[in-house]
C-alpha cells in the first residue's frame, strides 16, 4: 500500500481579505483526534493506518518553501494530503507534483474560481493559483465545482485555459466528468455553504451542502494522488463546526487516497 504523508502548511500571507487560515492545521487535527468521532470513513476504511504518516506543521517564511517541503515529502514516495493555509499554497504544491505527475487532473471545490491573472498586484494571491497552474501546463484538466462568484475576467480566463466550471446556479453533480489521469483534489472550505462552514474568511451564500461534497468525493473512480484542504479560518468559526467538517473531509479524502 502506498504511503500517505500529511503536511500542515501554516501560511496565509496571500489572503486578500482576512488573515487566519495559517492557524487551521493543528485545529483540524485536534477535531479529528478529540474522541468525538471514530477514525473510520463512511466506506469502512480506517485512517488509523500505518501507511499514513503525519509530518506535522510547517511555518512558512518564503512562499516557495512550500514547493521545497512538498517535494521532500513526494521524494519519499508518498502521496500528500496538505492542511492549509490559504489557497495560494496550491500552486507551489502542484508545481512540486509536476515532475512526478506531468499529466494531472484537478478537481477544485470552491465558491471562487481563483483564476485571476493577478489580484491586488500579486500574481501569487490566493485568488490566482489556478491561473498559475494552468498557464504553466501543470494540469491537463481542471474541473471546478461550487462556483458562485464568477465575473467577466475569470470567465475569460476559464475560456482561455479550457476550465470546466460547474456553477451552483445550475449544479448537477451527475454531470461531473470521469477523470482519466491521476487526480488531485483541492477543497476550499468556502465551497460549502456558510451554514455548514461558518469558519471561512469569505461567506458566500448559496453553496454546497456537506453531503453533496462527501458524495462527490466518494463517487470519484480514478486514483487520487494528492489533496489539500484550505481556507479554514478558525477566527471565524462557530463552536468548531468548520474544524469538525474539515476533519470529516480529511477522513473521506484519506480513505479515497488509500
Amino acid at each position: 500500500m502506498q504511503k500517505i504523508s500529511i503536511q500542515g502548511i501554516k501560511f496565509d500571507e496571500k489572503s486578500s481579505y482576512q488573515k487566519g487560515p495559517k492557524l487551521a492545521p493543528p485545529i483540524i487535527r485536534e477535531a479529528l483526534n478529540c474522541g468525538s468521532a471514530n477514525m473510520y470513513a463512511e466506506n469502512l476504511v480506517s485512517i488509523e493506518n500505518s501507511a499514513i504518516d503525519d509530518k506535522g506543521d510547517f511555518d512558512i517564511a518564503e512562499y516557495f518553501d512550500i514547493e521545497r517541503i512538498t517535494k521532500k515529502h513526494l521524494n519519499s514516495g508518498a502521496k500528500i494530503l496538505t492542511l492549509g493555509g490559504d489557497h495560494s499554497i496550491t500552486f507551489p504544491i502542484i508545481k512540486a507534483h509536476n515532475e512526478k505527475y506531468p499529466k494531472l487532473d484537478i478537481l477544485h471545490i470552491d465558491a471562487h474560481c481563483d483564476l485571476y491573472d493577478h489580484f491586488e498586484g500579486d500574481k501569487y494571491s490566493h485568488a490566482c493559483p489556478f491561473a498559475r497552474i494552468m498557464e504553466n501546463g501543470f494540469a491537463v484538466k481542471l474541473v471546478q465545482v461550487g462556483i458562485r462568484t464568477l465575473n467577466t475576467h475569470q470567465a475569460q480566463q476559464a475560456d482561455k485555459f479550457n476550465v470546466e466550471i460547474h456553477q451552483m446556479k445550475d449544479l448537477d453533480l451527475s454531470q461531473i466528468p470521469k477523470f482519466k489521469n491521476p487526480l488531485y483534489i483541492s477543497l476550499d472550505m468556502d465551497g460549502f455553504d456558510p451554514a455548514f462552514a461558518p469558519g471561512v474568511s469569505h461567506h458566500e451564500p448559496g453553496g454546497l451542502t456537506s453531503r453533496e461534497v462527501i458524495n462527490l468525493i466518494q463517487n470519484i473512480d480514478s486514483e487520487v494522488i494528492g489533496a489539500d484542504i484550505v481556507e479554514y479560518n478558525p477566527n471565524r468559526d462557530f463552536q468548531n463546526m468548520t474544524a469538525f467538517l474539515a476533519a470529516k473531509m480529511m477522513k473521506e479524502i484519506l480513505a479515497k487516497m488509500l
